[in-house]
């Protein structure tokens, strides 16, 4: 999808949420389709404006990945210039800084990875279950899955985890064929429950933790969806637990015959087990019920796979976020004869969207 000699496309960081999202999608994007771009205005909205670490990870890695020339990649910076050459495949190792999130800059890297001209392996170190962030199970249980579907299949190894505020989590990940493009396909039916599964997880801390996270979670998911899940627990000796720690969490993922439905939760200091568990499965069982195809999360994340496909792509998401509109509007600035429609819903409300493109091929 390599375009040269293109002009500097413009990009305004503070559109839409105007968040670190922004960046982090548009740089994904301008190494894909060959395009330079500049964003301004970066996290202007946020009371500490500008780039911070786990931005800059995803900027200097990708930037790794697509030999790019960059300006304005420091902590602080409100501008940022990114001029892209090709994706290259090999083995590669970033490192986000304390516990900034491992699957935030995978959410940047992973469409990335897709391009490479040969196989790539890349290991990153920072926080795995973090807040305001999916969690590191997330992005191999359910974002895994869903991108399977559109003929990307990618692998990731949790070799130990990182929480807030200490971090020091390694991961793994790797793409043996790399497609080079995605298939579109529609995401609105569901079809048949065929399974729920939980991995709770305590890292530095005693195993009740992570007992009583997923039996708080098993308990919303009986009385619910009258399943019973299955259920691995994750805890270590106090004497071979290899983390930084402490931290817990929990992630669960209801895998449909058409697609897979997730959530997550964190443990926190002060927060009770019991209450981490319940959170998650209540997340889950509200997407559910909505009847939608994706829940909360991946309506954020899988517009960007099906702007990249060739055909039209339907969407039904358990909820329309800020974020996701924003996604859309930056995906349209990238992507040229990209057209999207909400056919239905609100914001903070299930939804469907038709994505049509055809993208530039190289």
């Amino acid at each position: 999808m390599r375009v040269l000699g293109l002009r500097l496309v413009e990009i305004d960081g503070s559109m839409g949420e105007g968040g670190g999202q922004i960046l982090r999608t548009a740089v994904a994007l301008s190494a894909i389709t060959g395009k330079p771009i500049r964003v301004f205005n970066i996290r202007v909205k946020r009371d500490n404006p500008g780039l911070r670490p786990q931005h800059l990870t995803a900027v200097k890695a990708i930037a790794q990945l697509c030999n790019a020339r960059v300006k304005g990649a420091e902590v602080g910076s409100l501008t940022l210039e990114f001029y892209p050459s090709a994706i290259r495949g090999g083995s590669y190792v970033f490192d986000v800084g304390t516990a900034g999130s491992i699957p935030l800059v995978l959410q940047a890297l992973l469409p990335v990875l897709a391009f490479a001209d040969k196989p790539v392996t890349v290991k990153i170190r920072g926080g795995t279950d973090v807040p305001m962030a999916p969690t590191i199970d997330y992005v191999r249980e359910v974002l895994a899955r869903l991108t399977k579907t559109l003929g990307y299949e990618f692998t990731v190894k949790v070799e130990r985890r990182g929480h807030y505020p200490r971090g020091g989590g390694i991961v793994a990940v790797a793409v043996e064929n790399p497609p080079g493009g995605f298939k579109p396909r529609d995401f609105m039916e569901r079809g048949g429950l065929r399974y729920v599964s939980i991995r709770s997880h305590a890292v530095r801390l005693p195993k009740h933790v992570a007992e009583r996270q997923a039996n708080s979670a098993t308990k919303v998911l009986r009385e619910k969806l009258k399943v019973e899940p299955k259920t691995e627990l994750e805890y270590y000796e106090e004497t071979k637990d290899p983390h930084l720690g402490p931290g817990s969490g929990i992630t669960i993922w209801a895998v449909f015959e058409e697609s897979v439905i997730g959530s997550d939760s964190l443990g926190a200091p002060g927060k009770r087990a019991e209450i981490v568990g319940e959170e998650a499965a209540t997340k889950l069982v509200e997407d559910i019920e909505t009847g939608a195809a994706l829940d909360r999360h991946a309506s954020d994340m899988i517009p960007l796979y099906l702007a990249l496909a060739e055909g039209t792509s339907k969407i039904y998401g358990a909820k329309l976020t800020l974020h996701t509109i924003t996604v859309l509007e930056l995906l349209k600035t990238l992507i040229e004869n990209l057209e999207y429609k909400i056919v239905e819903g609100s914001q903070e409300k299930p939804f469907k969207i038709t994505i049509k493109s055809s993208p530039q091929k190289p």
